[in-house]
């Protein structure tokens, strides 16, 4: 089974927490704090893999979590890190933001690409002493990982692309040129998936082509299966359009070719934009009177023709070394460029929202989280540190101006303490 788009969610390792440790050795009095600091989370990172072709594997795996840091111990020994997480991927994958669809990686390449970074461990307690605070019993917790919804989407990395309706011959032309063994057969649809295909013109020139499943009318809207793919033309260098001139399909060729192209420029107008190459197969059984009507139209819109028959095999040389000789002069394969986060309105560092609720004050402050986690509410040094930190932002003037009486219930997340003057 072919599968090219899948979304997963992506967890990054959290990281240690600080350790409250004291030396305790004989001989030492006053041996001091020894706490060492968590250890960071681990990373999650994408790595293309020649060995993968579709993206089947995200089908029934939605969920990678990187490992999280070990906490600090005593004797300052800092926590292990978390160790990385490597997701594999088919060449070519690009990864997207699920909710804004902004390109985060493009895996077009060999290196590997981190999408979600691991947390940084909190510190331990040796790193709160002070002339006037000489046994601090309390670290900081270790921050939490990134966290992320991404969509896969793979994109083929080839240098040509074959388009053209169904049952026109471009698995057989794939099949006389490479050594891809698309399936063949005489009905539409054979082609069920991309296939790709290395093209050998010469020693040391070779390129990629891919046969993108038989694009009908309405393909950009939905229609047929062509349009899964047409993803896959998004990368090629050079388009060659595969034309029945035969007409045994009942079908005008002209009209095919000026379809085929409008389904492209609904799809993506960079598609119609490619240089394309218009091969007229099935020549050795159309009329000839037929086969110069199409050669004439092509002519009068400046289009190269090149008359061949991917049964027989002719032709099929000289239009493998134009290709070559064009790609030549072209850029390189389509890569992708991250898009930066959109820039947020910069918030003020301390902010909070005090709500009442009879006589109990709920108070919302996201950055207030980290420092309620470090604190030992059993130890009067850290306590005092958490009653300056409520002053400092204003946080107690706040509640003096609603009102707090002694008594009162005060709410911070979940924990609740009475209010004191």
């Amino acid at each position: 089974m072919f599968i090219d788009v899948a979304k997963i969610r992506l967890k990054a390792g959290k990281g240690g927490d600080g350790a409250v440790s004291f030396r305790r050795e004989k001989y030492v009095a006053a041996g001091g704090p020894d706490g060492g600091d968590g250890g960071r989370g681990g990373d999650i990172l994408f790595l293309a893999d020649t060995n993968l072709s579709t993206l089947m594997d995200f089908k029934y795996r939605k969920r990678f979590f990187a490992p999280d840091g070990a906490n600090g111990s005593g004797k300052r020994c800092a926590g292990k890190k978390g160790e990385d997480l490597i997701v594999r991927v088919p060449l070519g994958t690009l990864v997207r933001e699920a909710e804004s669809g902004r390109i985060l990686a493009d895996l077009s390449d060999m290196q590997p690409k981190v999408l979600a970074r691991g947390g940084n461990g909190g510190w331990g307690n040796i790193h709160f002493a002070t002339p006037t605070r000489q046994i601090p019993r309390f670290a900081k917790p270790g921050m939490p990982g990134e966290e992320l919804e991404v969509t896969l989407e793979l994109k083929l990395l080839a240098d040509v692309g074959l388009v053209g309706f169904p049952n026109v011959g471009k698995s057989t032309l794939l099949s006389m040129v490479s050594d891809a063994k698309p399936k063949i057969a005489n009905y539409h649809f054979t082609t069920l998936a991309p296939v790709l295909g290395v093209v050998r013109v010469e020693e040391g020139s070779s390129f990629v082509i891919a046969d993108i499943p038989g694009l009908i009318e309405g393909a950009a809207e939905g229609a047929g299966l062509g349009h899964e793919f047409l993803r896959h033309v998004e990368r090629c260098r050079l388009l060659v359009h595969v034309v029945d001139v035969s007409g045994i399909e009942g079908r005008d060729p002209i009209e095919d070719f000026d379809k085929i192209n409008g389904e492209l420029l609904r799809f993506d107008s960079r598609l119609a934009e490619l240089p394309q190459l218009v091969a007229a197969n099935k020549s050795d059984i159309a009329a000839p009177e037929q086969l110069e009507a199409f050669r004439s139209e092509m002519a009068a819109r400046s289009l190269p023709v090149f008359t061949i028959s991917a049964a027989t095999g002719a032709g099929l040389k000289t239009l493998m070394g134009e290709i070559a000789g064009r790609l030549a002069g072209l850029p390189p394969i389509l890569q992708y460029e991250p898009e930066p986060a959109p820039e947020l309105p910069k918030a003020d560092g301390r902010a909070f929202t005090i709500t009442r609720e009879q006589d109990i004050f709920f108070i919302d402050a996201p950055w207030l989280e980290r420092a309620l986690g470090s604190v030992n509410m059993e130890d009067y040094e850290s306590l005092q540190y958490f009653q300056r930190l409520l002053r400092e932002s204003g946080i107690i003037d706040r509640l003096i101006e609603m009102g707090v009486k002694d008594g009162d219930t005060v709410q911070i997340f979940d924990f609740q303490f009475d209010y004191v003057s």
